[in-house]
């Protein structure tokens, strides 16, 4: 990074939720870490925002931190709701959407190369 930190500052405590505010008819995100290795950001989601159907090289753990989501992967859709987590395996297709107003924290590790 630039010097500028994107989430939170080390050795300072904040909630989670705290890191991304609800805004009408969108999706925010806030990058925590940003590392060769991989990625945290949180993620607020207005009631019906979602993210469409993709698919990523890595696995992606998703912990719901408010409200409640409806995550697709692979065409089987589940409910997750706050305190829970998922996995989204690599490879495979997901998507999410906001059953109502929701927060996550979405950490994606990549793999090690190996040489």
């Amino acid at each position: 990074m630039d010097g500028k930190r994107k989430g939170l500052e080390p050795g300072i405590s904040r909630a989670a939720s705290a890191l991304a505010e609800y805004q009408d008819g969108s999706v925010v995100s806030r990058t925590v870490i940003e590392k060769k290795s991989g990625t945290v950001t949180v993620f607020a989601f207005d009631a019906g925002e979602g993210l469409s159907e993709h698919t990523a090289p890595f696995d992606a753990l998703v912990h719901v931190i408010d409200g409640k989501a409806e995550i697709t992967i692979s065409g089987e859709t589940v409910d997750v709701g706050t305190g829970e987590m998922i996995i989204m395996p690599a490879g495979k297709p997901h998507s999410l959407k906001a059953a109502e107003r929701f927060k996550m924290v979405l950490i994606m590790l990549w793999e090690k190369s190996v040489k």
